[in-house]
């Protein structure tokens, strides 16, 4: 029985992934992760750091990337609702510059899959959330670098108004795909 239902996205490389979950009277029981099914689904991670956040409503955090040490990422929610977003940053791929998205909650147990080389990103819909993710390299500060969230040429539809959003000043300050260095 696969543990698995990988879906294809309109962007070569990004899945979002339904495990199968076993619930009874006691709870549920699923596997986040199994090497053999995602290589099987041609998504090969080395996961070398596992991070976690925990945000209210409204925070948005990204558009983030690294540039020499690019990060895959498995972004999951453990509590909560939160839109979830990978932008391609490959200027080779006929998707350069477009984005796909999901929500991503604790009911659905949806989980996406970024690859290296896409911009990264999430909204909080819910009164807060727990966002747990798997990296296929290590964060590193110095290399970081983002594409602001409202960027028209890539035309995200955030599912909050502008208003209730609420982002740090890094995020705020991040310059258009445009005027953004990407040389990957």
């Amino acid at each position: 029985m696969k543990k698995f239902n990988f879906i294809k996205t309109s962007i070569e490389g990004v899945f979002i992934i339904e495990p199968t979950v076993f619930e009874d009277d006691r709870g549920y029981f699923m596997e986040a992760y199994h090497k053999n099914e995602f290589e099987e689904n041609n998504i090969n991670i080395d996961c070398v750091q596992d991070n976690q956040s925990k945000s209210s409503k409204g925070v948005l955090r990204g558009l983030h990337f690294q540039y020499t040490q690019p990060q895959g990422k498995l972004v999951r929610v453990l509590k909560g609702k939160v839109f979830d977003v990978a932008v391609d940053l490959r200027k080779d791929s006929e998707t350069y510059g477009q984005y796909e998205s999901v929500i991503l909650s604790e009911e659905n147990k949806k989980q996406f899959y970024v690859p290296p080389r896409f911009a990264h990103g999430f909204l909080v819909l819910s009164d807060e959330a727990e966002f747990t993710y798997k990296c296929t390299d290590f964060y590193n500060s110095e290399d970081e670098g983002g594409i602001i969230w409202n960027d028209p040429d890539i035309g995200i539809d955030w599912p909050l108004e502008e208003e209730n959003l609420i982002l740090s000043e890094k995020d705020k300050s991040w310059k258009t795909l445009k005027n953004t260095l990407t040389d990957f």
